[in-house]
């Protein structure tokens, strides 16, 4: 082997030198069959993969971390797989969200710690793609990402049916006696049959637009299909470009500036995008250093409309959102009506603004022109009170109208257990106008913050034809969920937010429009109960449970460990042999 000019790349620091360190680094990663040119300073090129059986929306990335390799030798690099740990959102227990902190953990030590000069990475099911941006944000190497793609649409019976919301909907008809059970069986398979993940705009297809318009993957990564050919042929170029960004040199840092973040609520409010997307942009803002939070939620998304007429909002699905445009176009149309910051740089080298000019809406009916909008005000509202000093959010997307301002008594859930215990009771103390409240389910009550904050509607309220009411929780909801929920009041009931101390009855004021959650009770009332109250056990103290439950940060804060929030960098660590 012939020794690299100096000047040489992060790899190096492992495979370069001539001693018997670099004997070892080298010696061992041959018997992989690999000559001895692939160690001679050329881009090695780690791919982050969050493939899992057990994750299927990632369950086809053994496949297209081919395709990425393919791309990376083309361009003259040399790729290396490495498994991190798979947020898999629809079997993990008791919560994927539980577990982000501890994959992105997972992401940052293997990137640190590994040789690579640049990295890809895979993601798809929803808390994978933040786990892995947080991770390589605190490292800062060249990155580029690559979503997995959505699942094609549901069909059943000669409808469509999309992941997710059309769950959330048969299951109430069920509960309403409109459908049999066999009828909702029916449908399961007819529901996912392709590989990928949500055809809805949930969690995972609002952050794959994200990882888009944020500037870390290429045109068009959001919205294909994870069938579809184009997708390989992406993830083919997501190598190729791999290599090129290590020999720009152009860090996460550069990519992940707060025009940016700005690009990306928009996106959201634009689409009609997940409340989770709250959490996770704000904690991966956290990693790489930009002040970045609720109030920039508000005041970035307010105005923009809901331009993608995709459920859980609207009608369509992802797929059809592809053939209509996709990101791009929407990205385009925000463009021409000022409210893109399109000198953002992306990983592709362009502008963001250079990206849009090739957007073109293909379907005006699944992306809406400005004055037919789904939503004139798409943005996710973020509401402040005495019941929520720190924040809650709330998707004017998916709400009820009528329900947007509203005054009613409060029905209390102490648990999720509680909930579904007397949910369904004949007797309970509920009609529409009733606020359903649900606590002890956020970041260190449940502990996790699970999906559980979209409470379902009383079963006699839902057998007289009643659909939405309010619903109150510290919670989070589902991506495909829909309904006038509120969401991530902080502080939670278990660090002592108000929220602990309601009472059955209590009168609650939701005012979205003036941005407001009130208690209507003397304020001295209040004080007096939140000094009475006291804080219940932690229900786990040991393991990464245990650990979670101690350094979790609250939901306004992006529930992130607040050791973990900074850049550290990927300084190559002290040589151990």
């Amino acid at each position: 082997m012939t020794k690299p000019a100096s000047g040489t790349r992060r790899s190096q620091a492992w495979f370069g030198g001539l001693d018997k360190d670099g004997f070892i680094h080298r010696s061992w990663m041959r018997n992989q069959g690999l000559p001895s040119h692939v160690f001679d300073g050329r881009p090695i090129i780690g791919i982050c993969n969050t493939y899992s059986e057990l994750t299927p929306c990632n369950a086809h990335f053994r496949e297209l971390a081919e395709a990425v390799k393919r791309g990376v030798i083309e361009a003259g690099g040399w790729p290396f797989e490495f498994p991190v740990f798979s947020c898999g959102e629809s079997n993990l227990r008791p919560t994927a969200m539980l577990f982000r902190n501890l994959a992105s953990m997972d992401v940052e030590e293997a990137i640190r710690g590994n040789p690579m000069d640049g990295v890809v990475l895979m993601m798809g099911c929803d808390k994978t793609t933040p786990s892995l941006i947080m991770g390589a944000a605190s490292c800062d190497l060249p990155t580029i990402g690559l979503s997995g793609g959505p699942m094609l649409n549901g069909r059943h019976q000669g409808r469509t049916l999309g992941s997710g919301t059309d769950v959330w909907r048969l299951s109430e008809e069920v509960r309403a006696g409109t459908i049999s059970v066999a009828d909702f069986m029916a449908a399961e398979a007819a529901m996912s049959r392709s590989a990928g993940h949500c055809m809805t705009m949930g969690t995972a297809s609002t952050l794959a637009s994200v990882v888009e318009a944020i500037g870390l993957g290429l045109p068009h990564n959001a919205a294909l299909p994870a069938v579809d050919a184009r997708r390989k042929a992406l993830a083919h170029m997501v190598g190729r470009r791999a290599v090129e960004i290590v020999h720009e040199d152009l860090r996460l840092s550069r990519i992940l500036t707060l025009d940016a973040f700005r690009n990306a609520v928009r996106m959201v409010a634009a689409t009609g995008g997940s409340t989770n997307a709250v959490l996770h942009l704000i904690a991966i803002a956290g990693r790489i250093g930009v002040p970045f939070g609720l109030d920039e939620w508000d005041t970035w998304g307010r105005d923009v409309p809901t331009l993608v007429d995709l459920m859980p909002s609207g009608r369509f699905l992802m797929e059809d959102f592809c053939y209509a445009g996709g990101v791009p176009a929407v990205q385009r149309l925000l463009d021409e009506h000022g409210l893109l910051a399109a000198d953002a740089l992306t990983v592709n080298g362009r502008t963001v603004g250079e990206n849009a000019r090739d957007g073109v809406v293909y379907d005006p009916e699944v992306i809406r022109p400005w004055d037919r909008a789904i939503a004139s005000q798409g943005g996710l509202a973020i509401l402040r009170g005495n019941l929520a000093p720190r924040g809650a959010v709330l998707k004017p997307s998916a709400a009820t109208p009528a329900l947007m301002s509203h005054v009613g008594p409060a029905l209390v859930f102490e648990t999720v257990e509680d909930l579904k215990a007397r949910i369904d009771d004949p007797d309970l103390p509920v009609d529409a106008d009733t606020v359903l409240v649900l606590r002890n389910s956020g970041p260190k009550g449940y502990p996790g913050m699970a999906e559980v904050g979209n409470l379902p509607i009383p079963r006699k309220l839902v057998e007289r034809g009643v659909r939405d009411m309010v619903r109150i929780s510290d919670a989070r909801m589902s991506g495909t969920a829909y309904g006038t929920v509120v969401l991530h009041v902080a502080p939670e009931s278990v660090a002592g937010g108000p929220l602990a101390v309601v009472r059955d009855g209590d009168l609650i004021r939701l005012d979205v429009a003036e941005r407001r959650l009130d208690l209507l009770i003397d304020e001295q009332d209040l004080q007096n109960r939140l000094a009475a109250w006291r804080p219940p056990e932690p229900i786990v103290q040991t393991g990464y449970q245990g650990l979670y439950v101690e350094r979790v940060l609250q939901a306004d804060q992006g529930a992130d460990l607040d050791f973990l929030v900074g850049c550290r960098g990927a300084d190559v660590p002290r040589e151990s042999h």
